[in-house]
């Protein structure tokens, strides 16, 4: 119910914001851009396995199309570094993933962590390359051809960023259904009983992996495409850890997770440092806190527990056929 009733409305109620609440496209944006690399951490943790540094693709998908933008010149074709940004990811997550899937719990996390630093560290240091600490400018790209204003250019790609959310969670929900997701499961629950059935554990992990770094990487591109430019934090640990954050959240069993936690890190994100000045990490620390002691399973896992919850209740209190006909004997 959730992924056929719940979420048609909900893409369906975004893309008629912008007739509504056009002040809200920005905003929803970057939710939408930054749900998709959740979306691959959420695809993770259904192995039990934690990446504390999906921040280098997401890095490497933003410079990807900051370099093939100025190589094209003017800014490029937004699907062209869209397209150029993926395979970016695709390949950077293939070279990655074939050492880290080795390992599981604590050292894919930290290896991954690695990598992402080591990336964060040549980004800064090749400043006649990458702008340095600066960052890397990227113009305007056209969109299918046509040069716009900076409102019409925020317009498209809100639409843009929102179809791509919209296919990444459909995907994911397919994967998480198909056999790739359901080996995914049972190598959290019984690694070695997974490779008596004649499944590669690490082949699994690895098709989900660059999956994961794929969608970083667009999610990525598309942040600086909007923003107009690729920083070096966007590879640095924080951001990492904002991604797990964010996925544990939202809810890290349940893909539409990643678009809960997205949107309400970022709203209490901007409403806390409007109101609150520089205590927003606080607010969200202690969220974070009562996530985990109150709603262990995010907000949309909770939702989803209540929702069952009142259904079995109304399924107990109601009187069964059977019951009904003795008593009508009665």
């Amino acid at each position: 119910m959730l992924m056929r009733v719940i979420f048609p409305a909900i893409v369906l109620l975004a893309a008629l914001n912008p007739l509504v609440f056009p002040q809200w496209d920005a905003f929803l944006t970057i939710v939408f851009a930054k749900a998709l690399p959740v979306i691959g951490i959420i695809l993770l943790l259904q192995a039990g396995q934690v990446s504390f540094g999906h921040a280098m693709f997401f890095a490497i998908g933003a410079y990807t199309a900051g370099f093939v933008g100025r190589w094209m010149g003017g800014g490029g074709e937004l699907f062209l570094l869209l397209l150029a940004a993926l395979a970016a990811s695709v390949v950077a997550g293939l070279f990655v993933g074939i050492f880290v899937v080795r390992y599981r719990y604590i050292f894919f996390a930290m290896l991954n962590l690695a990598f992402s630093m080591v990336l964060f560290s040549l980004l800064e240091k090749f400043i006649h390359i990458t702008g340095g600490s600066d960052g890397l400018r990227i113009s305007r790209p056209t969109l299918l051809g046509q040069e716009m204003s900076r409102a019409n250019y925020e317009f498209g790609i809100y639409y843009v960023s929102l179809a791509l959310l919209a296919l990444a969670i459909f995907g994911a929900w397919r994967l998480m259904d198909s056999p790739v997701g359901h080996a995914m499961k049972a190598i959290k629950s019984n690694e070695t009983r997974v490779e008596y059935l004649g499944i590669s554990p690490r082949r699994t992990l690895l098709v989900v992996y660059v999956a994961s770094a794929a969608l970083a990487g667009v999610g990525g591109a598309l942040v600086g495409v909007f923003q107009g430019i690729a920083t070096p934090d966007y590879a640095y640990w924080t951001r990492s850890g904002e991604f797990v954050f964010v996925a544990i959240l939202g809810g890290a069993g349940q893909v539409l997770g990643a678009l809960a936690g997205s949107f309400s890190f970022e709203f209490i994100r901007v409403t806390a440092a409007a109101y609150l000045g520089d205590t927003w990490q606080l607010t969200l620390g202690l969220m974070l806190l009562g996530i985990i002691l109150f709603a262990p399973a995010g907000i949309v896992g909770s939702l989803v527990n209540v929702g069952n919850r009142w259904r079995g209740r109304r399924t107990r209190e109601k009187p069964s056929p059977l019951g009904e006909a003795k008593e009508a004997v009665r």
